[in-house]
C-alpha cells in the first residue's frame, strides 16, 4: 500500500476530492492510503492561531514554524519520509515526476497559505519543492490533489489495467492519439477505418503516427524534444 498525508489547514477540502472515483475504489481495495491531517491541531496558541506577520514588514500573513513542524514529527514519527513543499517557486511537476515519486512507500504533502510557511519550518522537514506550474493560488491544496492523482494512478493495481498508464499522455514524450467508442458513424462522422481492421499491429502503428501529429500540432516544444531523442537513438 502506498500512503499519502497531506498536510494542510483544510482537511475537508483534500477528503472530498480524493475520496471519489478510481482513488476511491483504490483506497477501498487497500492499494494506496490517503490521510488528510489538520495542522491547526497542532498549534500551541490558546486562540488555535498557526499564522503571524512576517518580520521586516510586508503585506499577508505567514504560517508559523511550530505547528508546521509539529504536525510533520507527529505524522513522520521523525522518520525520513520524502515531503513535498507545495509552491510556484518549486520544480516543475511532470509525468516523469509522478513517476519517480510512486517509487516511493510514502509521501507527506506539505499545503501552504497566506504568504507561505516560515522558511524555518521548511529548511527542517521538506525534502522537495514543487509547483504544478507559473502561477499563484490561493493555498496548496489543489495543487497537493493533483499531484496525488497523477502519482496514485502510477500505483499497480489502481488503474485496474496496468496497460493503461503505459498508453497515456507523456509516457513516451508524446501526447495521446485520438480514441473512438460507439457508434462507428455519429453526425456523419465514421470511426477511421484502421481502427475497425482487426489488424493489431497497423492500429498500433497508426495511433504512435496520431500521436506525434497530435503533439506536433498541439505542443510544439515536446514535439521538439521527441525529435531530439528519436534523432539520438538513430545516431547510435
Amino acid at each position: 500500500m502506498m500512503k499519502f498525508h497531506i498536510l494542510t489547514l483544510f482537511p475537508e477540502m483534500v477528503e472530498q476530492g480524493l475520496n471519489t472515483s478510481i482513488l476511491g475504489r483504490a483506497i477501498e481495495n487497500g492499494l494506496i492510503s490517503i490521510e488528510a491531517v489538520n495542522i491547526r491541531d497542532y498549534t500551541e496558541n490558546k486562540h488555535g492561531r498557526v499564522d503571524d506577520y512576517t518580520y521586516g514588514g510586508g503585506a499577508g500573513m505567514l504560517m508559523q514554524a511550530q505547528p508546521v513542524y509539529d504536525c510533520h514529527r507527529a505524522v513522520s514519527g521523525g522518520r525520513n519520509v520524502r515531503t513535498i513543499y507545495v509552491t510556484p517557486a518549486g520544480r516543475v511537476f511532470n509525468q516523469g515526476l509522478a513517476q519517480e515519486l510512486s517509487m516511493e512507500e510514502e509521501l507527506i504533502f506539505l499545503c501552504g497559505h497566506y504568504e507561505g510557511i516560515d522558511e524555518r519550518a521548511l529548511e527542517a522537514v521538506a525534502t522537495d519543492r514543487i509547483s504544478i506550474g507559473d502561477y499563484v493560488l490561493t493555498g496548496g491544496e489543489l495543487p497537493a490533489m493533483v499531484m496525488v492523482d497523477a502519482v496514485a494512478r502510477l500505483v499497480p493495481g489502481v488503474l485496474g489495467n496496468d496497460e493503461s498508464a503505459s498508453y497515456e499522455s507523456f509516457s513516451d514524450g508524446l501526447l495521446e492519439y485520438p480514441q473512438y467508442s460507439r457508434p462507428a458513424l455519429w453526425m456523419d462522422k465514421p470511426v477511421p477505418k484502421i481502427l475497425l481492421s482487426g489488424d493489431h499491429k497497423r492500429v498500433e502503428e497508426w495511433r504512435h503516427e496520431q500521436a506525434i501529429e497530435v503533439t506536433k500540432r498541439y505542443r510544439p516544444e515536446l514535439y521538439e524534444k521527441y525529435s531530439e531523442k528519436i534523432n539520438e537513438i538513430k545516431k547510435h
